[in-house]
This record gives C-alpha cells, sequence and structure tokens, in this order.
C-alpha cells in the first residue's frame, strides 16, 4: 500500500509541475477536467452523479472554464454573477420540471459542487495568470502540501490536544500550529531563492511568501476537515480510486481546493499593497 501511495504520489507530483511550468491553455483544459471529475466525485454522495440535475452541473462547469479562458484576463476576478443566477434558475427548471424526482439537498449540492470545486480549483489558474503567477503559483502546493507534511511530522512527534476528534482523531492542535510554521519556512526558504524574480512583485518577496504560506496553511487545514466532514455526513470512506494510494480527486485535492482562492487573494492584496507604498514613496 505504501509503495502503491509513493509511486502514485509521484506521478502526481511530477503531472502538476508539467502543468504549472506550461501554463495557458493546458493548464485551463486540466483543470477544467479535474474539476469535472471532482464534481462527479461530489454528486455521487447524494446519487445524483449520472441524472439530468448532474448534467446540468457538468455543463455549468464546462462553460464557466470556457468563459475564463476567453475572458482575456483570467488573473482578474470578474465571472460575471449572471453566471450563477442563470446556473440556479437552469436548476430550479430541472428541479420543478421532474419533481418530485429530486430531493432540495441535491439540487443545492449540485450548485454547491460548481463552486466548491470548478470555481475554487480555478484559482490556480488565475494565479497563475497573476504578474509573476509562473512562480507565485507553486505557493499553492507550497503551502498546502507543506503544511500537511510538516504537521503530520510535529503531531507524530508532540501531538497531545485533538483539533476535531470527530472529524480526524489523528489531528492535534500542535501539528496544526507545526503545520502553519513549517509552510511558513518552506515559503520564506522560496522567496529567498526567488527574490531576484520577484522583487518587481512583492515589496519583500522573503517575508511576503512566508506570509502567503502561512496564510495558505491555515485555510488548507480548513479545506481538509471539511472534506472529511462532507464523508461522514454521507459515510464515505473515499471520494473515489482514481488516485492508487489516495482516492479520488476530491481526497487528494481537498486541501488545494481551499487554497488556491485564499493564496490568490493574499496575493493580489500583497501586491496592491506594494504599489501603493512605491507610488507613495515615489
Amino acid at each position: 500500500m505504501f509503495k502503491t501511495r509513493l509511486l502514485s504520489g509521484i506521478v502526481l507530483v511530477a503531472v502538476i509541475i508539467g502543468l504549472l511550468v506550461l501554463g495557458g491553455s493546458v493548464l485551463a483544459v486540466s483543470l477544467c477536467l479535474i474539476s469535472l471529475v471532482g464534481m462527479y466525485e461530489l454528486y455521487r454522495t447524494v446519487k445524483v452523479e449520472k441524472t439530468l440535475l448532474g448534467a446540468v452541473g457538468y455543463l455549468a462547469g464546462l462553460a464557466y472554464y470556457l468563459l475564463l479562458f476567453f475572458s482575456g484576463n483570467p488573473a482578474a476576478d470578474s465571472m460575471p454573477v449572471l453566471f450563477f443566477v442563470a446556473f440556479l434558475i437552469l436548476l430550479m427548471a430541472v428541479y420543478v420540471f421532474t419533481f418530485p424526482k429530486y430531493l432540495a439537498g441535491q439540487v443545492m449540492t449540485v450548485f454547491f459542487g460548481l463552486v466548491y470545486v470548478a470555481v475554487m480549483l480555478s484559482y490556480v489558474y488565475r494565479t497563475r495568470a497573476l504578474a509573476g503567477g509562473q512562480l507565485l503559483v507553486w505557493l499553492v502546493f507550497l503551502s498546502s502540501w507543506g503544511c500537511d507534511t510538516c504537521a503530520y511530522c510535529v503531531g507524530m512527534l508532540i501531538g497531545k490536544h485533538k483539533m476535531a476528534p470527530r472529524l480526524s482523531p489523528k489531528k492535534s492542535v500542535e501539528g496544526g500550529v507545526g503545520g502553519i510554521l513549517g509552510a511558513g519556512i518552506l515559503g520564506g526558504i522560496f522567496g529567498a531563492v526567488f527574490t531576484d524574480s520577484l522583487l518587481g512583485v512583492l515589496g519583500s518577496p522573503v517575508l511576503h511568501c512566508a506570509l502567503i504560506c502561512m496564510v495558505g496553511a491555515v485555510i488548507s487545514q480548513i479545506g481538509d476537515l471539511a472534506a472529511s466532514a462532507i464523508k461522514r455526513n454521507y459515510e464515505v470512506k473515499d471520494y473515489g480510486k482514481l488516485i492508487p494510494g489516495h482516492g479520488g480527486i476530491l481526497d487528494r485535492f481537498d486541501s488545494v481546493i481551499f487554497v488556491a482562492p485564499g493564496i490568490y487573494y493574499t496575493i493580489v492584496l500583497l501586491m496592491e499593497g506594494t504599489e501603493s507604498f512605491r507610488r507613495f514613496l515615489g
């Protein structure tokens, strides 16, 4: 089991590296496909993955990425509210005209799935499209997976106080703090290595990258626990079996899904703050 998990993990990391390096349409299409698989896994928990209701969700996920890719500026947070309103109206149309085939909770899950998986994961693409994004996008995975690793190590060594015993008995408060600090250290090292390249984007690459990763680490743990909570509610062990030894897309990307928008907005705020400070001095 460990060997399978290790090998599939190495392959997954290699694929992620390739996608982030290439960026552009390759990254957008890949994230779209990953999102659709993740939505399928989520819809399966409420048994609508192969229904008309689920199909509306998949079409909305595809339409969302098409709009994002052809928007002209994917780095801008400018998805029209009309898109989500139209999606909700279409879902409700299916709900009422097929009544009582679907439950209200199933309709809500389909709408939730678009935001939770497709929209939030798209911030990997948005971050990659920012100025300096070819480097800054790595902070999404550095903070998420770095936090997981550091939290696990610290928790194994000194973890005593349970963080959320009903959701994840092995997670500890000490491990959580260790994950945040560890991610911050990794971010600081990343900023130090790429200081020259990031200096024109962030005012203080070492400090800012450390801060970005610490924010991401906090959000990462919420995302991880949120995915566990959903599985507990529906008595599901794993969302899928797509990735040997890791489960499904949502099992492996649960924290990344939450971290991506958090990293994006933290970077944008720091970039705006840096630019305002430069204007003040200049």
